[in-house]
């Protein structure tokens, strides 16, 4: 059984990655902010979560934001952020790897980690870059202010902008590093991503992908389970 053979590799692992997609968080409830449903006002997120969008109209951008994140925070982490979590604590060698920007992670637990997209749940100063912490909500004031009195944006990487080299730097080195690289909740469709599976398996890992369908890594890797992460992960563990 794939299952059980994924296990054991799993127990006997020294080093471990593990991807994350849309997949896990929306069965902690958080719905899709993009395609059909996503509409806000009328306005598509490919609309706002750009540099352009917030250059003409930041305060647009950050109503949307907010209420964004009035969905995101009563929500709770579900039983795979809380395997993944744990697993932090049983493997020295370990790196979370998400693409998701709600935070529930963090929520669980987990801190051995890189944000590809960012945190919806952090903010950026304009004029320093400066990174910091913002669970307000709702906001007091759109746009938010910076202690400096400068603007502050949503620390997520929007359309048209580049991932961060470090973050992704991390990303790719523990796919190169791993004994055992896993793949959760996600379509394997966007890259840098998508590519991460790949190199993993080609590093000498062994791969694992947890999907309710199947997606186009469903073939190269050494063990495909069918199911929702937040049934298979704890079992895995």
């Amino acid at each position: 059984m794939e299952l059980e053979k994924a296990r054991k590799k799993l127990a006997e692992a020294g080093s471990v990655a593990i991807l994350t997609g849309a997949g896990v968080s929306a069965e902690s409830g958080v719905p899709t902010f993009r395609g059909e449903g996503g509409l806000w006002r009328n306005y598509r997120a490919e609309e706002l979560a750009t540099p352009d969008a917030f250059e003409r109209n930041p305060s647009l951008v950050w109503e949307w934001y907010d209420w964004r994140r009035g969905i995101l925070a009563p929500l709770k982490p579900n039983p795979g952020h809380f395997a993944i979590a744990g697993m932090e604590k049983k493997f020295d060698n370990f790196l979370l790897i998400t693409q998701n920007v709600d935070g529930l992670h963090a929520k669980a637990g987990s801190r051995k980690m890189v944000e590809l997209h960012g945190n919806i749940w952090k903010v950026r100063c304009l004029a320093d870059g400066k990174v910091s912490d913002n669970h307000e909500t709702p906001l007091k004031t759109l746009p938010p202010r910076c202690e400096c009195g400068s603007m502050l944006r949503p620390h997520i990487v929007w359309f048209g902008e580049s991932l961060d080299a470090g973050v992704i730097e991390a990303a790719f080195s523990a796919a190169r590093d791993c004994e055992v690289f896993i793949v959760a909740g996600t379509s394997s469709l966007v890259q840098p991503a998508a590519s991460l599976a790949g190199i993993a398996k080609e590093s000498g890992a062994y791969v694992i992908e947890i999907n309710p369908e199947a997606t186009p890594v469903s073939g190269m890797v050494d063990a495909s389970i069918r199911g929702k992460s937040g049934e298979v992960l704890p079992l895995l563990v």
